[in-house]
């Protein structure tokens, strides 16, 4: 079974859409629906099966505002980097790289502990 991601990510307007990847696919839609739609359309039109969890993307105990920020401003100086074919400085590279990990542990933490209520 293949895992999709769907996450929220800002327009040059300052409007957040849904992006959804699937190996080295990908698709942006108005909402998750349309972007798992598109990416289906790309995948052949396989079934997608599987449990769908969707979260908002706000600051909370696990990743804060401030996290989020700095995450958003590297992302842009890395994509700006790349599209340029050029890399960030390794300071910056070590700091992406720490708050990505950052990122997923508070995932995986929130995760757990809506399981916990569900289970409760």
């Amino acid at each position: 079974m293949q895992t999709i991601s769907i996450t929220t990510i800002p327009t040059a307007n300052g409007e957040r859409v849904y992006q959804a990847i699937v190996g080295d696919q990908q698709s942006i839609g108005k909402t998750a629906g349309e972007a798992l739609d598109a990416l289906t359309i790309q995948m052949g039109g396989q079934e997608v099966n599987g449990f769908f969890l969707l979260q908002s993307c706000q600051p909370d105990q696990f990743f804060s505002a401030l996290q989020q920020q700095r995450l958003t401003e590297l992302m842009s100086i890395w994509r700006t980097a790349r599209d340029q074919e050029n890399t960030i400085s390794p300071e910056q590279q070590l700091e992406l790289d720490n708050l990505i990990e950052a990122e997923l542990y508070a995932t995986a933490e929130r995760s757990k502990a809506m399981l916990s209520r569900i289970n409760s």
